[in-house]
Formats: structure tokens, sequence, C-alpha cells
């Protein structure tokens, strides 16, 4: 509350002897008295504090994940655990000053294991779709997943929107999210279906198509690896409807368990205002997949 000014000369001309006694002794009971309000305003914020319940804490947190799935979770050249999502998972019990326990089981059995108590959590790049919500609840989203166009390097400059790319032939996989989005967004593109991103990509490769979309993982990995022969590049922004690509990866957690769920967010959200989050992806994400 902001008390105005008293302008104590301006008030001692208008107002005669006594007048000013009694309004000067009025002043200083009114900033008293709000003084005192002030002071058991406080009080009741600090009892309301100390009465609220304290943020969850752990002092392990079991985590399952499973080891096939590059950069986010495989076994390095020494047989160490490593990935994206295991050292994301010893961020997060970092910042909840919880020690972690990580186990490796086949990706099949991740989601049994969580549902029978046998850990507190599953990050092993799960979707957030509407058929894991069935069966788990979700941490808030930590990865997207987006579509993406790749061109020759050195081909013609296109914008990537559905006028600029009209009569360009683009190349997809076919049974995929990407032929489901090229095919309601761009459809004055020839599409080309192949059976498989590889081959997409080989087309891409020997000038057979103008583009390829795919996953931008996928992709980037690709583009930077040896089997693209450095071929080709990204070309315009990352797609991230939901309806195509889904609502990203999340933490998979126990439906019963609301504690864990504030745990995880909450060291989520500090990982990311750290900075430590962003050197994560960009020691595994070596090409930029936004």
């Amino acid at each position: 509350m902001m008390i105005p000014r008293i302008h104590s000369r301006t008030a001692a001309r208008s107002l005669p002897g006594s007048r000013i006694l009694v309004c000067a002794l009025a002043a200083v009971f009114g900033v008293c008295l709000l003084a005192g309000l002030s002071f058991q305003a406080s009080a009741q914020e600090s009892d309301a504090i100390a009465a609220a319940p304290s943020e969850p804490r752990r002092f392990v947190i079991r985590f399952l994940t499973e080891s096939e799935f590059p950069p986010f979770n495989y076994y390095d050249d020494e047989g160490v655990l490593s990935g994206f999502n295991v050292d994301l998972a010893r961020a997060i019990c970092l910042e909840a000053g919880a020690a972690c326990d990580i186990k490796v089981r086949p990706w099949e059995e991740l989601l049994i294991g969580l549902r029978r108590g046998d850990a507190d959590a599953v990050i092993a790049a799960h979707r957030v779709s509407a058929t894991s919500l069935a069966e788990v609840d979700f941490s808030d989203s930590y990865f997207y997943t987006p579509g993406r166009f790749a061109a020759r390097k050195g081909d013609a400059e296109h914008a990537t929107t559905p006028d600029e790319l009209d009569g360009v032939t683009i190349g997809v996989a076919k049974g995929t999210a990407h032929e489901a989005f090229v095919k309601a967004f761009y459809r004055d593109s020839r599409i080309v279906l192949f059976e498989n991103p590889e081959l997409a990509r080989e087309a891409l490769q020997q000038a057979k198509v103008d583009l390829v979309f795919d996953d931008a993982i996928s992709l980037a990995f690709w583009l930077n690896g040896s089997l693209s022969r450095q071929c080709c590049e990204f070309r315009g922004d990352a797609f991230l409807e939901p309806k195509y690509f889904g609502d990203g990866l999340a933490v998979a957690l126990p439906r019963n368990d609301p504690q864990i769920k504030s745990l995880i967010n909450t060291a989520l959200k500090r990982v990311r205002q750290s900075g430590r989050f962003q050197e994560l992806v960009e020691r595994y994400f070596p090409v930029r997949i936004y």
C-alpha cells in the first residue's frame, strides 16, 4: 500500500492553531494504524507460508530406461549407460536433491514396471499420447520431435510455405505422420512416397526429389553423418503441430503419485533455468533441430 505524502507546509498555512495539532496527532495515529495493519498482514503471511505444505522430497528417485535408442539412451563404447535422457535424469535428481537409481529394461517392459511399482519414473523418450495417457501419467514435456524439410546444398532456395512449394517434388516415407502432414498442407506439391525414410533420403541425394520431409531428429543425424556425404541441409523452420507430431516427449509417471509429478516438474523447470538443459541439447544434438 502506498501512503500519500503529507505536505506539512501547505497544511500549516491553511489550518489555524489547535487544528494543526489535532491533525498532526491524527496523521501520526493513522501512520501507526497503517503500520500495525502492515505488521499484522506480514505476520499472517508468515503464518500462511509456514502452514503451506513443503515441496515434496525424495531421497532416491528410481528411473527406468532402455538402452537401444541413441542419442537418448544407449551404452557407449565403454559399456557405460549414456544419452540425453540418462543425463537429464541425473540433472533432475541433482535439482531435486535426491540420489539417482537408473535401471535398464527392454522397451516393452518399461511402463509395465512403472505400473507395478518397480520405479518412480520412466525416462525413455515416451511420447505423450491419448493411448499412453490411459496407462500412465506424464510430466511436463521436455523435448519435441518436429518435422522438417531437407534439400541439397546449392539448390535453389525455397520458402517452405505451401504456396512457395507449389509443383516442387517432396519425398516422404509412406504411412507416417509426415506423409499425412504434407498431404494435408502441400496439396499442390508433387508428393512422392517411399517405403522408408532411408529411401527418401537416397532419392534426395540422387536429385530424384527436390526436398524430403521427415523427423527432424533422425534427419539431423543423417545430415551430420557419413551416409549423407554432406550432400544436404535443413530448409525452412521446424513444424510442431501436435495433431501430427504429438505433444512431445515426457517422463512417464504413476497415475496415483501426484507428489513425484510435482517434484519432477519442479526439477525440470530448474534444469532449464540453470542452462543445463541447453547444454545437454547441444551435446547430443550437434545439428539444430528446431
